[in-house]
């Protein structure tokens, strides 16, 4: 069988049950599932083809680093079916880029079923997410994306002061760490994030639905930290104008979010909550 057969895939991965799903309507494109959760969406003819939301708002974060179309240096935290990597390699040619992932069958399944092309620049390595980026280089990375999910939950020892403090360590002057989370309100988890990057960084923001920010539903949002100023003004015109628009929150309206909640350490830490049933499951 081909990655060219629109036949579904079903494979016991170290992380569950994992599908390979073909999309009617795109000839290449296929939606990655665990358990059930969407995990990846990729278009093999087109990478540039960010169908998930919160995809697309960690997509214009790259689109905005350094000079426009430049290469960066890019470390991958949570791989999946390397949606963001392939992008990235689109949109800026000749970037660097480390993948980093937990799960070895799911990158044996995606390497056999979704291969990348050659010449990427791209270096996929099974590991601890934490592991990895206590043992990167100083000052290494352009870009840090932390999309990495046990199960449907972002796992603990990813929420806490010291793995943001490990994360400022990694990216250069100016280098921008982005996280996709999720939570719904009253937002414990959420805020309590904020207040821990902001032991790391200096400037934040975040990107959210409306209706995620006003407590209507559980849903993703994009955590963006730098210790440079960030480009809210275009990340809010960008994503204003998506598909599922979102706002973008900083300055003293995130610190209206945060007020009251404190950083996590280590010892503290937990996972994201579980999502209510039915809140990203499919199939």
């Amino acid at each position: 069988m081909s990655v060219d057969e629109p036949i579904p895939v079903i494979r016991d991965v170290d992380g569950g049950t994992a599908k390979l799903m073909p999309d009617v309507d795109r000839p290449r494109a296929w939606l990655l599932t665990v358990d059930g959760s969407p995990q990846s969406y990729v278009d093999l003819d087109d990478p540039t083809h960010l169908e998930f939301e919160y995809a697309r708002r960690l997509g214009h974060v790259l689109e905005l680093t350094g000079a426009p179309g430049a290469p960066l240096d890019v470390l991958h935290l949570g791989g999946g079916a390397l949606t963001l990597p392939r992008f990235t390699a689109a949109v800026r040619p000749g970037s660097r880029q480390e993948v980093i992932e937990a799960d070895g069958k799911l990158l044996e399944l995606v390497a056999e079923r979704l291969p990348l092309p050659a010449g990427a620049g791209i270096a996929v390595r099974r590991a601890d997410a934490r592991t990895a980026l206590e043992a990167a280089p100083e000052a290494s990375a352009d870009v840090i994306v932390a999309d990495v999910f046990g199960g449907s939950r972002v796992p603990a020892h990813l929420t806490s002061v010291e793995y943001a403090r490990a994360a400022a360590r990694v990216l250069r002057p100016g280098g921008r760490y982005t996280a996709n989370l999720a939570d719904s309100a009253p937002f414990a988890f959420l805020r309590s994030q904020v207040a821990t990057l902001q032991a790391a960084f200096a400037h934040l923001c975040l990107i959210a639905e409306p209706a995620v920010l006003r407590g209507r539903r559980f849903g993703n949002a994009v955590l963006v930290a730098s210790d440079h100023e960030l480009p809210v003004d275009e990340l809010a015109r960008r994503t204003a104008a998506d598909a599922f628009p979102a706002r973008v929150e900083h300055g003293a309206a995130l610190e209206r979010f945060v007020h009251g909640a404190a950083p996590v350490r280590d010892v503290d830490a937990v996972p994201s909550p579980e999502p209510p049933g039915g809140a990203f499951s499919v199939g």
